[in-house]
C-alpha cells in the first residue's frame, strides 16, 4: 500500500467495515447514511489503496477476497480504538470500582482523618482499598508519577504543577491528664513554664510552637520527646506531662484518651490543611471522586 494512501480517514474504514459485515452495497450504505454512488466512490479508493478488489459482485453478494478477510480485524481494531480516543469519560463508578487508592500524609491524620475517610469511601465504594502512605522529601515525585493520588496536609515545598485545596484550619492547644495534680480548666503563662512538657519533634506544628516560643521569650522544660503523636494519650494519662499540639489531633486524642484540652497560654500562629495533587491527574474521574470525598468530610466554609 503505498504511504499516501487514503486509509488514514476513519470513513473508509467503516465502509469497509459495514462492507465486509453487510456484504451488499446498497444495506451498507444506508446503514451509513451515505448515498450508494458514494460508498461506490469509497470503495473504489480501498481498492486502489490495496491493490485489491476487496469484494467481487455475486449471486450471493459483495463477497470478501482473502485480502479482505485478513483486513477485517485490524480494521476493527482501528475503529474500536479511534471510537476509545473520541469517546468521553465515561466517569468512575465507585459502587463496582475495586481500585486502590494511595493517600500521603502525616501520622496525626491516620488518627484524625483516615478513620472518617476510610468510613465514608467503604460506605460509597465497598471494592475499594486504600493505602496510606508518609509525607516525605519526595512527595512532589510520588504525586506526579501517579505512586500516590492525593496528599493530606500542609507542604510548601509543592509548587508548580501541583493542586491544592484547604480544607479546615488548624489552631493549638495543649493537651493533659484529666487528673493533673497542679492543671485545673485553664493553664496560666507562669504554670506552662514551670510544668514539665513532652514535645513532638517532627511536623510543621512543631516549627510553629518553637517559632512562637522564642518571639515571647517563652522556655519549657521538655523532659520527653518523641517523633509522633502515637502512643501520646497514654504518655499524657499516665503521668503529669503537658503536650502542645494541633487542635484537631489534640481534641480527637482527647476524646478518645478521657484528656483533658486547655488553652495554650500564648497566641501559636494557626495553619492550613490542604489535599495536594499534581496536574497530570486533575481530570481524573477517580481521583476527582476521592477528592470530592475528602472535601465533603473536611471541608469547612
Amino acid at each position: 500500500m503505498p504511504p499516501d494512501a487514503p486509509l488514514t480517514d476513519p470513513r473508509l474504514l467503516r465502509v469497509f467495515e459495514a462492507l465486509h459485515t453487510f456484504r451488499h452495497v446498497t444495506r451498507a450504505a444506508e446503514h451509513l447514511g451515505l448515498s450508494q454512488p458514494t460508498l461506490s466512490i469509497a470503495l473504489g479508493k480501498l481498492r486502489k489503496a490495496f491493490g485489491d478488489p476487496l469484494f467481487i459482485r455475486t449471486a450471493e453478494g459483495m463477497l470478501p477476497t482473502p485480502r479482505a478477510d485478513q483486513l477485517i480485524e485490524p480494521v476493527r481494531e482501528a475503529l474500536d480504538s479511534l471510537k476509545r480516543l473520541t469517546t468521553r469519560d465515561a466517569g468512575f463508578d465507585p459502587a463496582r470500582s475495586t481500585r486502590r487508592f494511595r493517600i500521603a500524609m502525616t501520622d496525626a491524620s491516620h488518627i484524625t482523618l483516615l478513620p472518617q475517610i476510610l468510613k465514608a469511601v467503604r460506605a460509597a465504594a465497598p471494592g475499594v482499598t486504600l493505602e496510606a502512605a508518609r509525607i516525605d522529601a519526595r512527595i512532589g515525585e510520588v504525586l506526579q508519577a501517579g505512586e500516590a493520588d492525593l496528599a493530606l496536609g500542609l507542604i510548601p515545598a509543592l509548587d508548580s504543577g501541583f493542586y491544592q485545596q484547604t480544607l479546615f484550619h488548624q489552631g493549638f492547644i495543649c493537651l493533659v491528664a484529666p487528673d493533673h495534680p497542679r492543671i485545673g480548666a485553664a493553664l496560666s503563662l507562669a504554670q506552662y513554664q514551670a510544668e514539665a512538657h513532652v514535645g513532638i519533634v517532627s511536623g510543621t506544628g512543631q516549627a510553629l510552637i518553637d517559632g512562637a516560643l522564642a518571639r515571647f521569650g517563652i522556655e519549657r522544660r521538655v523532659v520527653l520527646s518523641v517523633p509522633g503523636f502515637l502512643g501520646l494519650g497514654g504518655l499524657l494519662a499516665g503521668s503529669d506531662l503537658v503536650a502542645t499540639l494541633p487542635r484537631h489531633i489534640g481534641e480527637t486524642l482527647a476524646s478518645l484518651g478521657g484528656l483533658k484540652v486547655v488553652a495554650c497560654p500564648f497566641p501559636i500562629p494557626g495553619f492550613p490543611v490542604k489535599q495536594h495533587w499534581h496536574g497530570r491527574y486533575h481530570h481524573d474521574a477517580a481521583s476527582r471522586w476521592l477528592r470530592a470525598v475528602c472535601a465533603g468530610l473536611f471541608l469547612k466554609p
